[in-house]
């Protein structure tokens, strides 16, 4: 017969055992995954071993539980083994529901939906190689890094190599790398280069860009029509071409005299306030394209030309030629910058304010083949000034000014036949969108306000149904009040009275208590 020291010795022996294979199971889950089963083999090898060596000394391990020092001890495990329990829950949810955390001001290290999207519908196998020195005083080589760190999250299509440019000058030379800290993207036989630059300006639709480029994904163009006078979109209105093109869209110019045609991959032609009026051929390529299924805003001031108004015209709308006033909502100081906020805007957007704009007023009876639609308008207090003075206060003229409300901004698109069969293919979806103010998208008013956002919203409607990845750029801009008179007024007479009476009050307080 055993001597109860050797039996203890034997049950020590298999509970050691056993602990090895709860150990050596759980190593193997971790760091094996693809012999999962036989971890789990190995698992339930060790349970049984402890539950023989608990057995074996039932005995002496029921009176160690019983006892006072064995209840606490138990108490202690009890606690310790929720707290692991916690801690591995944790650990295995966090395995399977990754997520980063951005804090930074401009979320710079997180992807926008679109791009998301973009990544998600990757059909071919895009390869980045990272042209990078150590020496990188700007932070380009860490911010690049970190940010296709998240498109791989988002892809399996994504590969990133890094090469160090002066280590590996033959590999710089065959890119045509003429400057470090460049990133390549390569698909097929595509290759696009994203200099330093433009990842330190627009990193995310530098990137985005470059993919869809070299994958072959089709971007919308917008045409600006020039040639009679119309707003530079390389002057005044290069904050507008900025803002399409951190919306991948792609931006040309379109001269009618020079190239009497329009371009078959245009998406959409914009015209902003023309000076002169159209030739008769420009006239007819424009009206013919607007029959065709053609997609047009008009940017228009009270002083349009007639040749505008006419193709307008022929659409159900009509330019007015007075400015609009509008005393009850008004971007400070100026009353003839009737302001939108997002109760009168289709958008929603916060606040939009159009510099001395005019009227795009429905005429009485519209054919049932368009359909109109308001985007933006004005309140019952507005009126339109005929006689517009900007050195002279308004006031309104019963006999010659008209009021309000007006419409600032127009919708027009063609109406569906009623009837299912007449529904077909031949079907011309012309869409047209007529804004009575050209100065709101400019330099000056594009980041006041909701402006910026009106016009491309504008531009996305006029566009939407055909394929494009949109990206908000990340940079801060610039960012005017957009304040009413009433609210101009509370700020200018508490900014001068409301300290000096807090301090009167707080003395006549301490003053009457003291007495």
């Amino acid at each position: 017969m055993e001597t109860p020291s050797r039996e203890h010795g034997l049950s020590g022996l298999v509970a050691g055992l056993g602990l090895a294979a709860l150990v050596v199971a759980l190593i193997v889950m971790l760091l094996l995954p693809g012999i999962r089963y036989a971890a789990w083999s190995i698992l339930t090898l060790g349970i049984l071993l402890l539950a023989i060596a608990f057995i074996m000394d039932f005995r002496r391990v029921t009176r160690t539980l019983t006892g006072r020092r064995g209840m606490f001890g138990i108490g202690t495990t009890v606690m310790a083994s929720i707290s692991v329990g916690i801690i591995l829950l944790i650990n295995a949810i966090s395995v399977g529901n990754y997520h980063r955390f951005d804090t930074t001001g401009l979320a710079q290290f997180t992807l926008t939906s679109q791009t998301k999207d973009a990544l998600a519908n990757l059909k071919t196998q895009v390869k980045v190689t990272c042209f990078f020195v150590p020496n990188d005083p700007y932070g380009i080589r860490s911010y690049a890094t970190s940010l296709l760190a998240e498109y791989q999250n988002n892809t399996d299509k994504l590969s990133v190599e890094f090469v160090d440019p002066e280590e590996h000058p033959d590999r710089a030379r065959k890119y045509g790398i003429t400057q470090w800290q460049t990133v390549a993207f390569e698909s097929g036989n595509h290759r696009r280069l994203v200099l330093p630059y433009e990842i330190l300006e627009q990193a995310e639709h530098s990137f985005t860009s470059a993919i869809l480029e070299v994958t072959g994904t089709v971007q919308k163009k917008v045409y600006f029509l020039t040639g009679h006078g119309e707003t530079s979109i390389s002057g005044d209105y290069s904050y507008a071409r900025q803002g399409l093109l951190d919306n991948l869209y792609r931006v040309g110019t379109l001269d009618l005299i020079a190239n009497p045609s329009i371009p078959e991959d245009i998406a959409a032609l914009i015209i902003v306030a023309p000076r002169r009026a159209l030739t008769g051929g420009e006239f007819e390529l424009i009206k013919q394209y607007l029959r065709a299924g053609g997609w047009v805003l008009f940017l228009l001031n009270p002083d349009s030309p007639e040749d505008m108004k006419q193709l307008l015209s022929a659409w159900g709308v009509d330019v007015q030629k007075g400015t609009l006033i509008d005393p009850a909502s008004y971007a400070a100081p100026s009353v003839s910058s009737p302001t939108v906020p997002s109760a009168r805007d289709l958008f929603q957007l916060p606040v939009v304010y159009f510099p001395e704009a005019t009227s795009i007023t429905p005429q009485p009876k519209v054919p049932k083949s368009i359909e109109l639609r308001p985007l933006a308008w004005t309140t019952k207090e507005s009126w339109l000034e005929n006689n517009f003075d900007p050195n002279k206060p308004p006031v309104f003229d019963e006999g010659a000014d008209t009021k309000g409300p007006f419409a600032l901004a127009v919708l027009i698109t063609t109406a569906l036949p009623e009837k299912p069969e007449e529904q077909t293919a031949a079907f011309k979806d012309t869409r047209i969108i007529a804004i009575g103010d050209s100065d709101f998208a400019s330099n000056q008013h594009f980041y006041n306000g909701n402006n910026g956002e009106f016009f491309l919203n504008a531009v996305n409607l006029l566009t939407a149904g055909k394929e494009l990845i949109s990206i908000e750029r990340k940079v801060l801009p610039f960012r005017r009040l957009v304040a009413s008179q009433e609210v101009v007024n509370v700020i200018r007479y508490s900014s001068i009275g409301l300290l000096p009476v807090l301090v009167l009050v707080a003395g006549g307080i301490v003053w009457w208590r003291r007495r």
